[in-house]
């Protein structure tokens, strides 16, 4: 499963101390330029895929992982007067305004821009490149109501049913990427002036929130390996593919009316020294070689038009085709006010 880790809150001195200058230059020992790439805990790449690279590119690629979307724009933020590495991958859209407005990344147009990932284009000045779609849903463990003979829930509002008391598990948004975006949600359907009176009817019907997606999907969560007490979980619409049944059926399911859009960026990171090999780097993420692993290795649903996903995503995970958004200076504007209000509200 993909794992999200929960983001931290904004890190300090320990972060910045020790940092070096983006780069890595070349590798003594072989001659090889090194370039770093920092990216969120679910990078899962095959070796074999990073040694064609290097062997294709002349670039030896260092991976650091940051935690999840949200830790790691906040240690990008943080250290751009000195960054952590020459290119980053993993920055999403609920958090992408705050690293552009504070200038972390470079301009980088990529001649594989226009294979796809332009549809999910956000800045006029290039500076990010949309790799891979993550949409969050709600997703729920279809089992546990076909036991109970209860109708599952469809929508939003379904979830505020009593039928649903206690059964609904959601991660904090000030410190989960995918709460954020459940958040996200709910501004979206009900509105600058209806979004707190839903969380009021979420809370007063027995939601549980919890810090990240670990805990609440593989601890909360009955769908999961964890057993956990409750079956409806906020997740990703392609979660239901890796929880399938001896015969190859999906055991749990993603509401597609719930989702909201959730797209990870590559892009160049300002202050490197090696900003042309950055470049290439951004360019083998959105190569048909690398978006063509995203799905399996990761999670994801790849951004490059024609990468075929496993034949099994058809039926268990297919990829939301009207999933809610909001645009992204509405997100920068409002995203620390609303997470006030829920935390006063749902953290009381």
């Amino acid at each position: 499963m993909r794992f999200i880790r929960a983001a931290s809150v904004l890190l300090a001195g320990a972060l910045t101390a020790g940092c070096t200058l983006a780069g890595g230059g070349e590798d003594q020992a072989e001659g090889t330029p090194t370039v770093t790439l920092v990216t969120h805990d679910s990078w899962t790449v095959p070796q074999e895929v990073l040694d064609a690279f290097e062997q294709r590119s002349g670039i030896r690629l260092e991976v650091r992982k940051q935690g999840d979307a949200g830790e790691l724009t906040n240690k990008l933020v943080l250290t751009k007067a000195n960054p952590i590495g020459d290119v980053a991958y993993g920055v999403d859209s609920t958090f992408a305004s705050r690293a552009l407005s504070a200038g972390v990344f470079e301009s980088y147009t990529s001649p594989e821009a226009d294979r796809g990932p332009q549809r999910y284009a956000i800045d006029p000045r290039h500076r990010l490149s949309a790799v891979d779609v993550g949409d969050v849903c709600v997703n729920i463990d279809t089992r546990w109501f076909a036991e109970r003979d209860l109708a599952e829930p469809e929508t939003l509002a379904d979830l505020t049913d009593p039928k649903y008391r206690d059964l609904l598990v959601v991660e904090n948004p000030a410190t989960s990427s995918p709460g954020l975006a459940f958040l996200l949600a709910t501004v979206a359907e009900y509105g600058e002036q209806g979004w707190l009176d839903y969380w009021s009817r979420l809370e007063r019907n027995g939601v549980k929130a919890v810090s990240g997606w670990t805990e609440a999907y593989t601890q909360e969560f009955s769908g999961s390996s964890g057993n956990g007490p409750r079956p409806i979980v906020v997740s990703y619409a392609s979660s239901p593919a890796a929880e399938v049944d001896e015969n190859g059926e999906p055991t749990t399911k993603a509401l597609l009316e719930t989702c909201y859009r959730q797209v990870e960026y590559a892009g160049v990171l300002a202050g490197t020294d090696q900003p042309d090999n950055a470049g290439k780097v951004v360019d083998f993420l959105l190569s048909q070689e690398f978006q063509s692993i995203v799905a399996e290795n990761m999670y994801v649903y790849p951004t490059r038009e024609g990468v075929e996903l496993p034949s099994a995503w058809a039926e268990a995970a297919p990829l939301p085709e009207d999933p809610a958004s909001l645009p992204g200076e509405r997100v920068q504007s409002g995203r620390e006010r609303w997470i006030e209000k829920w935390r006063a509200l749902v953290e009381g």
